[in-house]
């Protein structure tokens, strides 16, 4: 960091606090829920102000993650290093993604969220929206997860919006541009290019963060009511204290661990925890925390990798949301699951979490597709949760990103690839915009 930079980060300008983004997100939800409870006939119409700010953010994150993989992997020029990366990387995520299962498991067994519903399944929908069963149990199927990763064209998994499909063509693309050595400076400074000009895009898209927030929350009350909220409470209520409970068992001792302040990281990324809240969307924030990261000190080739990883196999908040589901649904048909089953029911989990796509509406299709393995619990049963989904998914897309952080700071601490002090003075200082 320059002298200039520390300057400039110890002593912000201060600006006037409505024009905080983070506060504006805020009040606009706020705003949105209050018209989707005094009118929600305008509140159900609103819906496109939230689709449209996430199509435009889904827009860009395909290139991004290509430009920052591409140009974390060819600057190293080290293969080996990157291997280890994305080993160490991975390893973290099947190790923290086995303790959200374990801690979404036990605390459903042991608070009964379920119990007492006593509901018949067979008067509930069987058709869930978004929801394969067949063709999401035949994705367990390793060989036909693994051939999935690979698109059909290069700009196939662009196309598609698919990140691992995106992600693997980008490791191949820069890992030879490495092997090239010098003569790949000229495309290095094209990808740079493109990098800043999608930085620039995300800038103008994120001025809209209020208003998709406004319309999504007006949506969600206006279309579902307080009523369905209250009517499942003690689910909500249950999830919403599994996720306090990871933060503290979990992401506060690993952030101790690996030297920064919790907190002081969640302070720092704000505007995006809210902004997640409102839209329930991770991939519209994707581009905001790989600069955000990289003002923190963290090397580009880790950031490049881990993070675009992170979106597609380490979904903390998620994994709790579907222990806590599955628990849920079995409880309330009166589906009862031992130890052995629901062991069983963790080992699945583990296998359908992997490259599910950031968009929380995809939770929905990979619950029912675990229903559908497990043959136990009928996937008609999803029809419960539909009512609060937008409840829940705030909560676990908030601990995904959360936990996305935490885990690329991680790596980055194992790799020694992040200047110490520019991280403490960064969060200390709080973020501010340059």
């Amino acid at each position: 960091m320059t002298q200039h930079t520390a300057v400039m980060s110890a002593h912000p300008a201060r600006r006037p606090f409505y024009r905080d983004l983070s506060i504006q997100v805020l009040v606009a939800m706020a705003c949105g829920v209050a018209l989707g409870v005094f009118a929600p006939n305008v509140g159900q119409t609103l819906k496109p102000l939230g689709d449209a700010f996430i199509r435009l953010i889904q827009m860009v994150v395909g290139p991004i993650i290509f430009c920052t993989v591409v140009h974390g992997i060819a600057t190293v020029r080290d293969l080996g290093k990157v291997g280890r990366i994305a080993i160490k990387a991975l390893i973290y995520f099947e190790v923290v993604t086995s303790v959200a299962l374990v801690i979404g498991l036990v605390t459903a067994n042991l608070l009964h969220p379920g119990v007492g519903m006593h509901v018949d399944p067979a008067a509930l929908k069987s058709a869930i929206p978004g929801a394969d069963p067949e063709g999401t149990k035949r994705l367990t199927d390793v060989g036909d997860f693994l051939l999935n990763l690979i698109p059909n064209t290069a700009v196939g998994g662009f196309a598609k919006g698919d990140i691992l499909q995106i992600l693997l063509f980008s490791v191949l693309f820069g890992c030879g541009l490495a092997t090239v050595g010098d003569k790949a400076q000229p495309v290095l400074d094209v990808v740079d290019g493109v990098t800043k000009a999608l930085f620039w895009v995300i800038g103008l898209v994120m001025k809209l963060a209020p208003l998709a927030s406004f319309g999504a929350m007006a949506f969600t009350v206006a279309k579902f009511g307080l009523a369905s909220l209250v009517s499942l409470g003690a689910l909500i209520g249950e999830f919403y204290l599994t996720c306090l409970l990871f933060f503290l068992l979990v992401l506060a001792p690993i952030s101790a661990y690996a030297g920064f302040n919790l907190l002081k990281l969640m302070g720092y990324i704000r505007e995006e925890l809210l902004l997640v809240l409102g839209t329930s969307s991770s991939e519209s924030v994707f581009p905001q925390l790989t600069a955000k990261l990289g003002r923190l000190g963290v090397q580009d080739q880790v950031v490049g990798l881990v993070l675009p990883t992170a979106y597609s196999f380490n979904h903390d908040g998620t994994c709790l949301y579907w222990a806590a589901a599955v628990v849920f649904l079995g409880q309330a048909t009166g589906v009862h699951m031992d130890w052995r089953e629901q062991v069983a029911l963790l080992g699945i989990l583990l296998l359908t979490s992997k490259g599910g796509a950031g968009v929380s509406g995809s939770a929905i299709a990979v619950l029912a597709m675990t229903l559908a393995a497990t043959k136990a619990i009928p996937v008609g049963s999803i029809a419960l949760i539909l009512g609060v989904h937008r409840v829940l998914s705030a909560a676990f897309v908030f601990t995904n990103i959360a936990g996305n952080c935490v885990a690329t700071l991680v790596v980055a601490k194992w790799e020694d690839a992040v200047d110490r002090r520019r991280l403490q003075a960064e969060l200390d200082a709080g973020f501010h915009p340059a």
